[in-house]
């Protein structure tokens, strides 16, 4: 992709209000971190991913034997669970 219109695209999603964040994987760094914050939570990873700025685990197993969808920060602290249902 070329650097004008990786320019374009950034201008974009500036000019919608919102980030051009986009969905990926984890890097090795990332998943070790979340694994950390996910324990912390006493809970054991779920699908993990990156996506619109945070960390999400989506049904992830918890102690207390249900699944939820968490989220976290950049700096992996909490900031939702919610019960799967």
């Amino acid at each position: 992709m070329n650097k004008a219109l990786i320019a374009v695209a950034f201008a974009l999603g500036l000019a919608s209000g919102t980030p051009a964040w986009a969905e990926r994987q984890l890097t090795e760094d990332e998943t070790t971190k979340l694994l950390s914050a996910l324990a912390a939570q006493g809970c054991a990873a779920g699908t993990m991913r990156f996506d619109d700025g945070r960390y999400e685990a989506d049904d992830a197993r918890c102690s207390d034997g249900k699944t939820y969808d968490l989220e976290f920060g950049a700096d992996f602290q909490l900031q939702s669970k919610k019960l799967e249902h």
